[in-house]
């Protein structure tokens, strides 16, 4: 979590402070107009699906990492509940304890338990099959991400095509007497591109950086659900045995 908010927080930094850097290198010599929404309005009509994907995938990541923190993916509390109240000749009190908690391990545990009784690999199935499915949840909205992180630097593409065709229409019909003109469909262009950039890259970097976090959690959803299952379940069964033997030479005295 505090790793996505540094990310979020640098894009913040670069879009309030890069951008209005790039303002002033495009015309150094106008105080008034390096403000963020001058530089905007030069950036022409790209520049308004640019912004709307840039909110997209602020939402989308503020949302992802505030979902996707560890206690609502692998709750210590829950591990140590399950440990301390395990019971495996009451498999239902464990289920009851998987309903109370809602995170991503305990529906995983709880579809292992479902199978339980059963042979170990009927087990480890269902409890692969859980985490596919908690993963699909977790990679909700990621694929609009990703989507955002490979159509933006295009869209900036695409206005850096229209600005250098005004451009070229402005010297086709004034010739290069009136550069000012000119000028200003090349900084259209060039101001759609840097854009487009500054969204598409954060947007690619917070992607991948979901999709591994969440790659992490399932396969350590996967391992800690099985190895519970085992481990319990063994220490159940060495437990009734002992017990068994226990109460043999008591009978027999």
């Amino acid at each position: 979590m505090h790793r996505s908010l540094k990310i979020i927080l640098f894009y913040f930094g670069v879009i309030f402070f890069i951008m209005p850097a790039l303002a002033h290198a495009a015309e150094p010599s106008t105080v008034g107009q390096w403000q963020l929404l001058s530089l905007f309005d030069k950036g022409g009509a790209m520049m308004y699906p640019i912004l709307f994907s840039s909110v997209l995938m602020l939402g989308i990541a503020i949302e992802r990492g505030y979902n996707l923190r560890r206690k609502n993916i692998i709750n210590s509390d829950f591990l140590k509940d399950v440990r301390s109240q395990w019971d495996w000749q009451n498999i239902q009190k464990t289920l009851r304890l998987c309903n109370s908690y809602d995170n991503s391990l305990s529906r995983i545990l709880k579809m292992g338990l479902l199978r339980f009784g059963g042979k170990l690999d009927e087990i480890e199935r269902a409890i692969e099959s859980a985490g596919q499915h908690e993963a699909s949840l977790m990679n909700s909205n990621l694929r609009v991400l990703g989507a955002v992180a490979n159509i933006t630097p295009m869209m900036g593409l695409l206005g850096t095509v229209i600005g250098m065709i005004k451009a070229f229409n402005v010297i086709s019909l004034s010739g290069t007497g009136n550069p000012g003109l000119v000028a200003s469909g090349i900084s259209e262009a060039l101001i759609t591109t840097a854009a487009g950039m500054l969204v598409g890259i954060p947007a690619l970097v917070l992607y991948h950086y979901f999709r591994g976090k969440i790659d992490r959690y399932v396969f350590e959803m996967e391992e800690v659900a099985i190895q519970l299952v085992e481990e319990l379940s063994y220490d159940g069964v060495v437990k009734e045995k002992s017990s068994g033997k226990s109460k043999r030479p008591a009978s027999n005295q």
